[in-house]
């Protein structure tokens, strides 16, 4: 236990629906008790929720862990249980280490301060002396760029800069862990990068951080190891690539072929072996197992990748196939395929041409199951909606003109 950072053991949490978290005097839970007996309540089984239910799991100090899953799945809750801003129904969490948290803009701020008054109050909540503060400040505000609003009360600053300050603070009070939930969707892109840089810099520094994220691209280049929230549940957990591959591929919805029964596909591999592309800058092989219940004549056969959106980002076309009935493999072999990492739907389609000259009979269209899984290092832009569709290398110079 010793380098353990975080210890959670069947954490649950409930809520009733429609009724928000009270907080109580002395006087109020004496009444509560005394008249309780006579209470009748009227809410019913159905009014509860279980945000979290029998949640395990260990956090390494000096690990970087990320927390995926769709919206209202229990994220947020959980940091909030392990930040100690809410109690859990039943379970524990031990944290070993000084704690910071960023859960939401402007935590721990008051809007009528100043913002140097609050650089110090979230310092003082964070367990920081003033002399920790005093000797920080100075990169605080250069980090956060609010240099020109010190002396205005925090309530006059936009949101973006709230943030800014926010994040500044909890990352250079050098907390032993720092939780950050989803903050960085609130800065513009430069600032977000600055972020990625300053949690990676902290993690290599030995800190503990838990990042929850949808942005998959962030989670995949600061992430070790990733734990999967499903329905208030830990559904999967492990290294980052894996984790995340599940995850992306569950979002992707199994569409109904179309064709009759007279083939069939029967799977498909990469390589011979999975499905999953792990270095999309060397060839890739398709292996396609099909039972045909009669030969195909002068045949086609398309393949296509699609997104999860069902674009097209790629596809092959091959005419004049002659494939015998029986159990065969149609074995397509690209020079290269770098896609970005994550997971993508894949359709095959096979056309029966013979004399028809009209295109031929579709014999079967196969949207392929498991989805192609791309479970590379991430080499494009930390965020999703500027990263493309490719994972190419690329490399950078600046050179004087000055001196040419």
């Amino acid at each position: 236990m010793s380098h353990l950072a975080i210890h959670v053991e069947l954490l649950c949490k409930r809520y009733r629906v429609g009724e928000r978290e009270r907080y109580f005097a002395l006087r109020d839970v004496i009444t509560r008790l005394v008249t309780s007996p006579f209470r009748r309540s009227a809410r019913t089984s159905s009014d509860i929720l279980w945000a979290l239910r029998d949640v395990s799991f260990d956090v390494q100090s000096g690990e970087v862990v990320g927390l995926i899953g769709r919206n209202g799945a229990g994220k947020t809750t959980l940091l909030k249980i392990l930040s100690r801003i809410t109690q859990p129904t039943s379970g524990f969490a031990e944290l070993h280490g000084r704690v910071g948290s960023l859960l939401e803009v402007g935590t721990g701020f008051h809007p009528e301060l100043t913002g140097r008054e609050n650089i110090y109050l979230s310092g003082t909540i964070l367990g920081m002396t003033k002399r920790e503060i005093d000797r920080k400040f100075d990169e605080i505000v250069a980090f956060a760029e609010t240099e020109k609003f010190l002396d205005t009360p925090l309530k006059h600053f936009s949101t973006g800069m709230q943030m800014r300050l926010a994040f500044a603070v909890a990352a250079h009070l050098e907390p032993e862990i720092l939780f950050v939930d989803e903050v960085l969707a609130v800065g513009d892109i430069e600032f977000q990068k600055k972020c990625l840089g300053k949690m990676q810099e902290v993690s290599k520094s030995g800190r503990t951080i838990v990042f929850v994220s949808h942005q998959m691209n962030q989670i995949r280049r600061l992430c070790g190891r990733v734990l999967w929230i499903d329905g208030g549940q830990v559904r999967e957990q492990g290294p980052t690539g894996s984790v995340v591959a599940k995850y992306e591929s569950a979002s992707l919805q199994p569409v109904d072929t179309a064709g009759g029964q007279s083939a069939c596909f029967r799977k498909w591999t990469i390589g011979g072996e999975d499905n999953v592309i792990r270095d999309g800058l060397r060839e890739v092989a398709f292996h396609f197992q099909l039972r045909l219940s009669e030969a195909i004549s002068q045949g086609h056969f398309g393949i296509a990748i699609l997104s999860d959106t069902g674009s097209v980002l790629a596809g092959w076309g091959f005419d004049n196939l002659d494939i015998p009935d029986g159990d065969q493999e149609i074995v397509l072999r690209l020079p290269f395929l770098p896609l970005r990492p994550g997971s993508y739907a894949l359709t095959c389609s096979v056309f029966n041409k013979g004399n028809n000259l009209n295109g031929g009979r579709l014999m079967e269209q196969w949207y392929a199951l498991p989805p192609l899984v791309v479970d590379t290092p991430p080499l494009s832009h930390p965020q999703d909606r500027w990263a493309g569709i490719f994972n190419i290398p690329a490399e950078i110079e600046v050179e004087s003109l000055s001196r040419r």
